[in-house]
């Protein structure tokens, strides 16, 4: 486990098959009719989509409300499109449902100790998929220790911890506030 780090991991060894989907960058809708979902659109400006066919969803969090249960419901929507979900296996809908706990406990930590959070950014190629939330928040995340199951609040980062690949923080020098990112294997 990595709590700071320059840039993703390295190599992540062979390519698997299946939960590719069409590659393209997206970003959703300036606001989303109604509180539902905001739907993803073409981004012209998003750079273009690495050689291993990465697809990118970016949602916006300006001036939205219920940002925990929108960020899932554009995660879900994300998976569906990827052909994670409807999972036809128990292997693939417990991949699936790591991915909305994850998206739900960086967003719901950029809630309570940033000031909410800026972005989300989930981007996935054949062997993992990235998510990234930016906040402006200064505080470092790390699992609490000495966990303790059976004690309300601080579970966060260890559930992090527990169901990633790896994660970390990412900082811009001169530049306030952060990206908490976190990596999951796709389903096989």
């Amino acid at each position: 486990m990595s709590t700071t780090r320059p840039c993703s991991p390295g190599d992540r060894g062979p390519e698997p098959s299946g939960a590719s989907g069409t590659p393209g960058g997206a970003a959703p809708a300036a606001g989303a009719p109604d509180g539902g979902v905001a739907t993803p659109t073409a981004d012209p400006a998003s750079p273009p989509v690495p050689s291993g066919g990465a697809q990118v969803r970016r949602l916006s969090f300006d001036d939205q409300s219920g940002v925990v249960p929108l960020a899932r419901d554009f995660a879900r929507q994300a998976l569906y499109d990827w052909g994670w979900l409807p999972a036809a296996t128990a292997d693939r809908r417990a991949a699936a449902e790591d991915v909305l706990l994850v998206v739900s406990e960086l967003v719901t930590n950029a809630c309570l100790h940033a000031d909410g959070p800026d972005l989300l950014t989930i981007t996935c190629d054949r062997k993992v998929i990235r998510l990234e939330v930016t906040d402006r928040g200064d505080g470092q995340p790390s699992p609490r220790t000495p966990h303790r199951a059976g004690r309300p609040g601080g579970h966060g980062m260890f559930i992090v911890q527990r169901l990633c690949l790896d994660w970390g923080v990412l900082r811009t020098p001169d530049v306030a506030g952060k990206s908490v990112w976190a990596e999951l294997g796709t389903p096989a």
